[in-house]
């Protein structure tokens, strides 16, 4: 295991000492269109947040009989998360409510007032303005436990929403996101996102956009963003939808006459993610008005026991629930490939 810079290539690492870990939960409605997304088990993909919130914070899931996981048995990247916390621990684990349809038993929650955004093929519904705030007050008043805090996501279908923000703000990276597919079901995803973008036009604030095309988690996360990154060190876990999270924030800033203090503020993904060849992470950073700071973690399933597990090698799943930042996060303290791997796997059998 090592990690590397994703626009250098060269090695590169998380800050030092321990970390916070938050997961930004959440479930957009885009998530029940038929053949969108795979994170979750059929007719109840809405459920995943709920249990990888669950399972990341008890090493168990309450509200179903089952860890979410792709419709091939491809376990949640909730597993590789809770495995680094059992070999080097968070200071803290804590889920922020940004929209569940099912509370999450036995967690630490932040709630703030949020429902479900609705399918943005048909207008997610959502108050922008309000969500965004929101988050920079969390931002303003979250207290730090450890020396600096990782920020992941569970949102199903979240490459969709991320992709139709972008674009809607006006960044050129229509071919770039990620999917949990092998194999990207791209005309649904495609035909989503134009319909969502045939909702908005140009006299609509940027605001008024994303309420339309958007999802909660981006808009919160961005939110808190500009304000946390002012006080202490963030680390956005995820893939091209944290990436998103970035461009919208960079973007809102001038709406709100912020400056963002992107020196404060590391993406980290998985090698699944930066060195997909059917996404482009790199690319969507590269938008950004400033170059940010952005790492990727090597780890392989190829030793496994558990032959489900190396569907992630050859590019299922991929990212999800803070799995890249919780990599970077064991390699800084000194955990090593074989180790995590086998930590996995008893979390598997134990389950």
């Amino acid at each position: 295991m090592q990690t590397y810079n994703i626009l250098t290539n060269h090695t590169d690492t998380l800050p030092q000492g321990k970390a916070d870990f938050l997961l930004a939960a959440s479930v957009t409605k885009t998530c029940e269109i038929e053949g969108i997304t795979q994170a979750g088990i059929p007719g109840m993909i809405p459920l995943t947040p709920t249990l990888d919130a669950e399972f990341i914070t008890n090493e168990k899931v309450f509200s179903l009989g089952e860890l979410a996981e792709t419709p091939t048995g491809v376990p949640t990247p909730a597993l590789i998360t809770r495995a680094v916390h059992n070999l080097t621990p968070f200071s803290t684990v804590d889920i922020l409510d940004l929209g569940l349809s099912k509370q999450p038993q036995n967690c630490i929650m932040h709630h703030f007032n949020m429902q479900p955004s609705d399918a943005i093929d048909t207008g997610a519904n959502i108050d922008a303005k309000e969500v965004f705030l929101k988050g920079m007050e969390f931002g303003k008043s979250y207290e730090l436990k450890g020396n600096y805090l990782i920020l992941g996501e569970s949102t199903p279908a979240g490459t969709t929403t991320a992709t139709a923000s972008v674009l809607a703000l006006g960044y050129d990276c229509a071919d770039d996101f990620s999917s949990s597919f092998l194999h990207v079901p791209n005309n649904i995803k495609t035909q989503t996102v134009n319909k969502a973008l045939s909702l908005i036009n140009e006299d609509m604030t940027n605001f008024e956009k994303l309420g339309i095309v958007s999802d909660n988690m981006l808009i919160f996360c961005a939110g808190f963003l500009l304000e946390a990154s002012k006080r202490f060190h963030i680390v956005l876990a995820g893939g091209t939808q944290m990436a998103a999270c970035l461009l919208i924030a960079d973007k809102l800033r001038e709406d709100v006459l912020m400056r963002i203090k992107h020196d404060n503020i590391t993406l980290a993904t998985t090698q699944w993610v930066a060195q997909d060849d059917k996404s482009n992470i790199a690319h969507i950073l590269q938008q950004l008005s400033y170059r940010p700071h952005a790492v990727y973690t090597t780890f392989t399933f190829k030793n496994t026991q558990i032959p489900i597990l190396k569907k992630y090698d050859e590019g299922e799943a991929k990212e999800g629930v803070g799995a890249g930042a919780a990599l970077a996060y064991a390699v800084q303290n000194k955990i090593q490939n074989q180790e995590l791997l086998e930590q996995i796997e008893y979390l598997l059998y134990s389950i």
